[in-house]
């Protein structure tokens, strides 16, 4: 099932799509919450990533080192069902080799696709998961439009604030920004499955995360931690946040994995904690090539700012857009839902 249309009516922060040649499809399992998103560039784009969290499960990614020969990706994949979502990625290699768009390898054009999951099992039937069918549903699905945000694609089973128990936690999902600096645009694209709290980056209020036992209200898990209160025992990558920034710049493979680096400060600015050893915090980044930086255009250090910004924007609105969960006797509400929702 696939998903076009917003899931919040909160106003829009811009959108990764802003940036000229990026292409963004969701697929929604309507089995159970779990899904994959596919960002598009189809006609290439030199890409780099940076992992950050202890746990992560990707793949791909080896091959955008700078060092490396690949210079340009075709798609990145985002997925939920784990280390079994990283199949999602097979399908969007069909769709792309079906129309020609690849890397000439003599024998064939090959689609470079990398991808990484986040841990979404503990929703419904774990035996359910993305698969390829899923992946090329999803880049059927893809479009310039502004994204679906929330509980769509890869954030459709994301939950965030497990530090204290997953009975505890609350909705995240998936949620998008740009910014724009004289005539170039970064944008950035968030799954949000954070085991940390989501707070609002320009008032370091905390949005969304670990409630109090009875469930009613907002622990403040940074708090709660300094204050002595011990965390559940965790499961190595049952979190993550993955994401993907995109710009119309003109980048290097080494300029592109520093935006990839830099974008972090935004996840830092939006989660706490962030980057733990339960985490598989992913982001890549994309350069689509359309806007040379030289004439006055903005260089790596304004990029460096937008990059961080539109990552928090974006990991923001992926709480903002989120909608409350119920499954069996377990409720996970969401921001805008805490105040009415049933202790889980």
């Amino acid at each position: 099932m696939s998903q076009q249309s917003s899931s919040s009516g909160a106003p829009s922060a811009g959108a990764i799509t802003d940036v000229a040649g990026i292409e963004v499809g969701h697929f929604t399992d309507p089995r159970r919450p779990t899904g994959c998103t596919v960002i598009l560039a189809r006609e290439g784009a030199v890409a780099g990533v940076d992992v950050r969290g202890a746990a992560p499960g990707t793949r791909e990614t080896d091959l955008l080192a700078p060092g490396n020969f690949v210079q340009q990706v075709h798609a990145v994949m985002l997925a939920g069902g784990s280390a079994w979502g990283l199949a999602a990625a097979e399908g969007a290699m069909r769709w792309l080799e079906e129309r020609g768009v690849g890397l000439d390898v003599r024998f064939g054009t090959l689609p470079i696709v990398p991808a990484a999951v986040l841990f979404d099992l503990p929703l419904g039937d774990a035996r359910i998961r993305p698969d390829a069918a899923a992946g090329y549903a999803a880049c059927e699905a893809a479009s310039k439009a502004v994204p679906a945000e929330g509980n769509v694609g890869a954030g459709s089973g994301a939950l965030v604030g497990k530090l204290f128990g997953v009975h505890r936690a609350m909705k995240g999902g998936i949620g998008t920004a740009s910014v724009t600096v004289q005539g170039v645009t970064v944008g950035a694209l968030i799954a949000c499955n954070a085991l940390g709290d989501v707070l609002d980056p320009d008032t370091g209020r905390v949005v969304a995360g670990a409630r109090t036992e009875d469930g009613r209200a907002l622990l403040d898990t940074r708090r709660a931690l300094l204050r002595g209160e011990l965390p559940q025992p965790l499961l190595a990558g049952t979190n993550t946040t993955l994401g993907v920034v995109a710009t119309d710049a003109r980048l290097t493979k080494v300029q592109a994995n520093r935006l990839a680096t830099v974008a972090h400060d935004g996840l830092a600015r939006a989660i706490n904690p962030v980057h733990t050893m339960s985490d598989g915090d992913t982001l890549f980044a994309l350069a689509a090539g359309r806007v040379p930086l030289e004439g006055g255009a903005p260089g790596m250090t304004v990029l460096s700012t937008m990059a961080a910004e539109a990552v928090a924007r974006a990991t923001l609105r992926a709480v903002q857009a989120a909608r409350t969960v119920q499954l069996g006797k377990s409720v996970f509400p969401c921001a805008s839902d805490l105040g009415q929702a049933s202790p889980a």
